[in-house]
């Protein structure tokens, strides 16, 4: 039985929260074969839709089964519309079971000047340090509270920030974060305010692009995504700088003659007196506390803490 156009968008939804949530590869194949018997593929269908942007970017997907399956409806959609449109050339076809782009016009006629080579067309014509909502002129007014819809907006904002990413692709992975991150907390209260704008923050660092296009990517999932610590968001760069750091100021704080200050504010865990030098230094990155070195005057005990 033929789909409508609701349907088709409600499979091609659920594909792509499929994906973004890393569902098993047999729930996105099953969803693809309702698709492959159920659309009956129109220029109209196909863009009302926008089904075939969604099927045409899983031909890069990691399983070559659904490669193969998107491969097989893209070609398939395009040859529906074309035999439905034999005075037309391919052009239209291929676009609209493509998602839309066009192929490049035909040749100039023989005697005349060719065209210098255009310029692949872009997705979007802000550049992608300046992109955001504004640019992009995204409705993200989509949750009905104020508060909720702004947080979706500097979700946008930062994903949108050095990407290439079409905006409805952008502001459905921005919809997916601020809804499991409202999920977490419950309501807008202080700590979904506060997660938000840690996001926002880390999404924005041009110091990690990678944590940007993993999100974008669906790598990361936005479920997991909204309970990453700070830790768990830093680039594979800066983890290996911290901890080259962290061993540089341990050697330092091990070999280095410290002045040590006695303080009866300290208590040894060993004797229970109150006769402690300590000293402190920087073993870890800049934005971490100090750790404090110390030992008792009375027993010998020595210990550390952050």
């Amino acid at each position: 039985m033929a789909m409508d156009a609701k349907e088709i968008e409600l499979r091609g939804k659920a594909i792509g929260k499929a994906v973004s949530e890393g569902e098993p590869s047999a729930s996105i194949l099953k969803l693809l074969n309702d698709l492959k018997t159920g659309v009956h593929a129109t220029e109209d269908i196909l863009r009302s839709t926008r089904i075939g942007v969604t099927i045409n970017r899983l031909r890069t997907h990691k399983d070559p089964a659904i490669q193969r399956l998107a491969t097989e409806l893209v070609a398939k959609w395009r040859d529906e519309v074309k035999k439905k449109q034999p005075a037309k050339k391919d052009g239209p076809a291929k676009a609209a079971a493509n998602g839309g782009a066009t192929s490049s016009p035909a040749p100039p006629p023989s005697g005349t000047a060719s065209p210098a080579p255009s310029q692949a067309k872009k997705k979007h014509d802000v550049a992608a340090d300046k992109r955001n909502y504004k640019t992009d002129k995204v409705k993200y007014q989509v949750t009905g509270s104020e508060a909720r819809d702004n947080c979706v907006r500097l979700m946008y904002d930062g994903l949108a920030f050095m990407s290439e990413a079409m905006p409805d692709e952008i502001l459905g992975i921005a919809k997916q974060v601020e809804a499991a991150a409202y999920t977490n907390a419950g309501s807008v209260n202080e700590a979904y305010k506060t997660k938000m704008r840690s996001l926002f923050q880390n999404l924005k660092n041009k110091s990690n692009p990678q944590l940007r296009k993993r999100v974008l990517t669906g790598q990361v999932s936005p479920k997991q995504f909204v309970v990453m610590t700070h830790d768990d968001m830093k680039s594979d760069a800066r983890r290996a700088e911290d901890k080259k750091l962290e061993q540089e100021n341990m050697k330092e704080a091990m070999v280095a003659a410290v002045e040590k200050a006695i303080s009866k504010e300290f208590q040894c865990g060993k004797c229970k007196q109150k006769m402690v030098s300590y000293s402190q230094a920087q073993t870890r990155s800049a934005d971490e506390p100090m750790t404090t070195f110390c030992e008792c005057m009375n027993c010998g005990n020595r210990w550390k803490f952050s």
